[in-house]
């Protein structure tokens, strides 16, 4: 898989780093095909999914209870960012700790269970590998912390050969 973070500077704030990824042969990148696919159809869920950004940018940080956790694998960090619980609206994200978030992409969750619906269930897998290309990244060095341990500085480029 090859791929590239991109800092999403309009939507980044003190607290947190907002980062989406863009998949290599893609014109726009996965939040920005999840804000296109949603719109129509989810605009108020939408809107609010992007205050709760905002806000989480600019004035908390990424903390827990803005996302549901374990949405990925063991450690991965994939979750989901909800507009509401009683909403059926899920973007899915990689959240490192309070500083960093990446978005990727999502849509409506009408069944139990992602894996019951094929395209949450390859928007969830497609962040399960982005972590994990990061984290090898990160464990060679190749992705690292800048010096306030507050975002990332490295390579933002990936290509991992590896399904």
């Amino acid at each position: 898989m090859k791929f590239k973070l991109i800092k999403i500077n309009q939507l980044s704030g003190q607290k947190t780093k907002i980062y989406s990824v863009l998949l290599e042969n893609e014109s726009k990148s996965l939040f920005d095909n999840f804000l296109e696919e949603n719109t129509e159809k989810h605009k108020p869920e939408l809107l609010e999914i992007l205050q709760r950004v905002s806000s989480i940018a600019k004035k908390e940080g990424a903390k827990e209870h803005y996302f549901k956790k374990a949405e990925g694998t063991l450690g991965d960090g994939v979750e989901a960012l909800y507009d509401d619980t009683n909403r059926k609206l899920r973007l899915y994200c990689i959240r490192y700790g309070s500083i960093v978030l990446i978005l990727g992409g999502g849509g409506p969750k009408n069944v139990r269970a992602l894996q019951d619906d094929p395209k949450l269930k390859h928007e969830n897998y497609v962040l399960r590998q982005i972590s994990k290309i990061l984290t090898k990244a990160m464990k060679e060095g190749e992705l690292r912390w800048n010096n306030h341990y507050d975002d990332f500085t490295g390579n933002l480029t990936f290509d991992d050969n590896e399904d």
